[in-house]
């Protein structure tokens, strides 16, 4: 007897995916499942990743409406940044929506003012948790922090390299050894002389050589490391400033003025890729051959970095894996509240290596 539609159709009737499907395919128990769905519950990164890979192939789909209610949440997390005209943070914002999509969850992005003054403070004091469960926020550079700002009442977790006194949960890659690793590869391939993109200011050795925050000094912080560990000295006068604006046209500036110096380099770390397109432009119209004459790197790997000519060597820096790993601990802090210990999760980021680096 054929299983055919009730209108009629001929079509074969398909049962729906269950939770229970999803257990027996990725060989956990059925709470271990759910757990998993939706990002609570302790288990290994290697499972919660098997049982979304199953979620995915099978076509699960969560019933979002009784899951909510029966948590007693609003299935949506809030996003905030200090601007979405960045690359990187537009890009990470991408990221988050999509981990989130993919755990049946809905962001809310806004931004806050970056001023300098007290634009985060206030965001943070009118968060309304009534709209949405949680807080994913990125932390600005610009203003004083203390531990009183991370004292709030609703779950939260923090993408960047400011300090959060060990009271929230910190996502980022390890901008320091990220920097090792961009400068190991330049004087690995020939550089003797670097230069860098992206100072927030006037470069201070010593201060630099203590930095424990911020991710222009943590870079920096790396490369004169590095540098040192070579037997070679990063000249302050090929440290190009750019403030806190990191963009195509600052970069050019900065480029352009370590160019007009007349100090001799082979080498240039850029701190991201928009100011490496910017630097890439200035030592072009000064003649300057890329890799030949001068080899570049950036920092995060931007989509526009592949399609450059010469195309961008970068340190990609591992957005999936920070929004991923952001999104699943703010649910699993929405799903138990207090159970889990403040932490600082960090991964390293890896060298693509292009056109504007020596082979």
């Amino acid at each position: 007897m054929n299983d055919r539609g009730a209108e009629g159709t001929g079509h074969v009737r398909r049962r729906a995916v269950t939770l229970e499907d999803v257990a027996l395919r990725a060989g956990v128990s059925l709470k271990t499942a759910s757990n998993a769905v939706n990002g609570t519950g302790r288990m290994g990164e290697a499972t919660r990743e098997r049982v979304l890979a199953v979620v995915h192939d099978l076509g699960y789909k969560v019933n979002v409406a009784a899951r909510n209610l029966t948590m007693g949440t609003t299935g949506a997390i809030s996003l905030a940044a200090q601007t979405l005209r960045s690359a990187y943070l537009a890009e990470l914002a991408e990221a988050v929506i999509a981990a989130a999509r993919v755990r049946d969850r809905t962001v809310y992005v806004s931004t806050y003012e970056d001023d300098g003054t007290q634009g985060l403070h206030q965001f943070l004091r009118q968060y309304n948790q009534s709209h949405t469960d949680g807080l994913l926020l990125s932390l600005t550079e610009y203003e004083h922090l203390e531990p009183v700002d991370f004292q709030v009442d609703y779950p939260m977790v923090c993408f960047g390299v400011r300090n959060t006194f060990g009271l929230v949960d910190r996502v980022a890659t390890d901008h320091r050894s990220d920097a090792q690793t961009a400068t190991d590869y330049l004087i690995g391939h020939g550089s003797r002389r670097i230069a860098v993109v992206g100072a927030h200011q006037v470069f201070d050795p010593i201060a630099i050589a203590g930095a424990t925050e911020g991710n222009a000094d943590l870079r920096l912080r790396g490369i004169l490391e590095r540098c040192a560990v070579a037997g070679l000295q990063l000249d302050p006068r090929l440290v190009g400033v750019t403030g806190l604006d990191w963009t195509i046209g600052q970069g050019f500036r900065a480029a352009r003025d370590i160019i007009e110096s007349g100090v001799p380099f082979d080498g240039m770390v850029c701190l991201n890729d928009g100011l490496a397109i910017g630097a890439i432009s200035a030592l072009r119209e000064s003649g300057i051959r890329i890799p030949d004459d001068v080899q570049v790197i950036g920092f995060d790997n931007n989509e526009e970095s592949e399609y450059l000519t010469p195309s961008l060597t970068t340190m990609d820096s591992r957005l999936e894996w920070i929004a991923e790993t952001a999104v699943d601990r703010l649910l699993r802090r929405i799903a138990a509240p207090g159970t889990l210990e403040p932490a600082e999760l960090h991964a390293r980021s890896h060298l693509v290596a292009r056109g504007t680096t020596r082979s």
